[in-house]
């Protein structure tokens, strides 16, 4: 819920204050959704895969506040975006036609993805800067699909909450022995 609504709240005059707050309650619902439902072992493969879906609807909701507040911005950086829309589209795509369902690996490198995007989010929207963190985070986004696009090659089967491809290669060996 707080993607689309931070996307009607950019629509505002002067919503910096309640940016900040959605970005900050969104990140942080983000990281403690998953450390409550492993706690309560109650992080089954379709909650996992639910994780998945809405952090995709979060982002999908900033990314429409900073393009309705911040185009000019965006645009100087179009050939990054451009490219990380493809990446991950492409890694979808490929996962829907490999395993007949979305990946959720939830890697350590999407967890700074995560981190690097909040902040760029909050940069932006927050304070009217787009500096060194969005290009990073785009960029850093970029390696993120490739490296999810490598594990879901390298998985003969889909398997959730890979940290890496090196525990992918490991998987692998042991799904194959």
């Amino acid at each position: 819920m707080l993607g689309p609504a931070t996307a009607l709240v950019a629509r505002l005059p002067h919503p910096e204050a309640w940016l900040g707050l959605m970005i900050a309650s969104g990140f942080l619902s983000d990281v403690y959704d998953g450390i409550l439902a492993r706690r309560w072992k109650t992080d089954t493969d379709a909650l996992r895969l639910a994780d998945s879906a809405v952090d995709i609807v979060f982002y999908l909701g900033i990314l429409t506040a900073v393009v309705e507040r911040h185009w000019p911005s965006l645009r100087e950086h179009a050939w990054l975006l451009a490219a990380v829309v493809c990446f991950e589209a492409g890694c979808k795509a490929f996962e829907w036609l490999k395993f007949g369902r979305m990946a959720s690996y939830h890697t350590y490198s999407a967890k700074l993805w995560g981190i690097l995007l909040a902040a760029a989010a909050f940069s932006l929207l927050c304070f009217n800067q787009a500096s060194w963190i969005l290009t990073t985070a785009l960029a850093w986004g970029i390696v993120c699909d490739l490296e999810q696009l490598v594990m879901s090659f390298v998985l003969p089967k889909w398997t959730r909450d890979v940290k890496t491809v090196f525990h992918a290669v490991s998987l692998r060996r042991k799904m194959l022995a």
